[in-house]
């Protein structure tokens, strides 16, 4: 018996050391969680069952469980580096074959997708082609590399304030290279089809008390014929307390535009046009096209006050074809693409997935875990919604071993070790004595 008792315990003692020696062979890997041999005793049993002291009969490896707990997060410099700061697994896909995983080694393959050290499809929710986030769609999440195509202006908007103190210019009829016939000017850019720039410049000259006409050039050309430089213009009325007269400009008669029973204020004639190398340059069309459905101009929010004249705000939704520039991706898992002509577009969002018992899940190596009967059902999500952790990008979480733990552990199944090859060494000699007698 005593034999017995002895090579359980050297038996347990060879698993503490072979599990404590791969908690420190894995002290730099990312991603790691320790694992924790765990032991119970083992008393013998009669047919009867046992009396009231039964003996002890040895030890056996009752579980090796991982210690789930938080790794430090470390800072690199890759962008699409990934760490979890909480709860939560990475997804990812091996031809179809799921796993989990806190190592957020992650780049791009060839052909864009974004994957592991191991080559394994990251997962979370993709994007329609106009860059709509599909929620509940999980699937392999993939970096477009393309070039954004350019898009024509269909917007403009701003809000600005007209000067209530300036008077009605005295030189007549308005030039746009003569600035004393003009009270105020600003410019924008606004962009065809084809993605070319274009200025797109207006100037405000002063009509009355509280009425201004808004002169427009684009390329300081006529927007519906390039080859002329007189411009559309739109006459604004302001009300005495200094807001635009909205129910005024619908009833205007404006030259080259349209204003809706809204009052905004629509170009749809415009051309295009590029000037040639001759000297003067001679303007014509540049083959591209204005958006389809025109161009609407919203200055509704616009002011007339005893000020300087301001622009507080302009936008338009028009833009140039655009490089990627780089990859950015948030707290939540969202990536955003940001390319060189300013804009940014969303490429999808990572998802995280989590388990009732995340004990009970089978580790396979490569950092990496899957399902398990134990482990119940994943519970998938963005990071930080519910309780699922945060993702902090360009970074990596360190493996949670404590090396001077793991030492002193490595002391203690030595000295088991030593002792119950004590106890079987003492049982031989006792046996020796027993075989020696005459």
């Amino acid at each position: 018996m005593s034999f017995n008792i002895g090579l359980s315990g050297l038996r347990a003692a060879t698993k503490d050391l072979n599990v404590t020696g791969n908690n420190i062979a894995n002290a730099g890997t990312a991603g790691f969680k320790q694992s924790r041999a765990e032991f119970a005793d083992v008393y013998a049993a009669s047919v009867l069952g046992t009396g009231s002291n039964p003996q002890g009969s040895g030890v056996l490896l009752g579980d090796i469980s991982q210690l789930f707990n938080q790794g430090n997060i470390n800072y690199t410099q890759n962008a699409l580096d990934l760490a979890i700061n909480g709860n939560g697994f990475f997804v990812t896909s091996n031809n179809g074959e799921i796993s989990y995983t806190r190592a957020g080694y992650f780049g791009t393959d060839r052909e864009g997708f974004m994957v592991n050290n191991f080559g394994y499809r990251l997962q979370g929710y993709t994007v329609d082609a106009n860059g709509n986030l599909q929620n509940g769609v999980v699937s392999d999440l993939r970096i477009q590399t393309a070039n954004q195509e350019p898009r024509a202006t269909a917007n403009l908007a701003q809000t600005f304030n007209l000067n209530s103190n300036n008077v009605v210019p005295t030189t007549v009829p308005f030039d746009p290279t003569d600035p004393t016939s003009y009270n105020s000017s600003t410019s924008t850019n606004i962009y065809d089809t084809q993605g070319n720039s274009h200025v797109f410049t207006q100037y405000f000259v002063k009509t009355g008390p509280n009425t201004w006409t808004m002169n427009v050039l684009i390329d300081g050309r006529n927007p519906d014929d390039p080859t002329l430089t007189t411009p559309s213009s739109v006459d604004l009325q302001f009300t005495t307390a200094g807001q635009l007269d909205i129910p005024a400009l619908v009833g205007s008669t404006p030259t080259g535009f349209t204003v809706a029973a809204d009052g905004t204020i629509s170009l749809s004639t415009w051309v295009p046009a590029a000037p040639d190398n001759s000297v003067p340059p001679v303007w014509s069309p540049n083959g591209a096209a204005a958006n389809a459905a025109g161009i609407t101009i919203d200055v509704r929010q616009s002011t007339q006050f005893a000020s300087s004249f301001a622009v507080n705000r302009v936008s338009q939704d028009g833009y140039t074809t655009g490089q990627l520039a780089g990859l950015e991706i948030d707290d939540t898992g969202v990536i955003f693409a940001r390319y060189t002509n300013g804009q940014s577009k969303v490429q999808g969002q990572v998802v995280l997935a989590n388990f009732a018992n995340v004990q009970g899940l089978t580790p396979v190596g490569k950092t990496a875990w899957v399902q398990s009967f134990q482990s119940g059902e994943p519970v998938v999500g963005t990071p930080r919604a519910g309780t699922l952790g945060a993702l902090q990008a360009g970074a990596l979480e360190d493996s949670n071993v404590e090396l001077s733990d793991q030492l002193v552990n490595l002391i203690v199944a030595q000295r088991n070790y030593q002792a119950n090859a004590k106890t079987i060494e003492t049982e031989s000699a006792i046996t020796q004595t027993i075989i020696n007698l005459r």
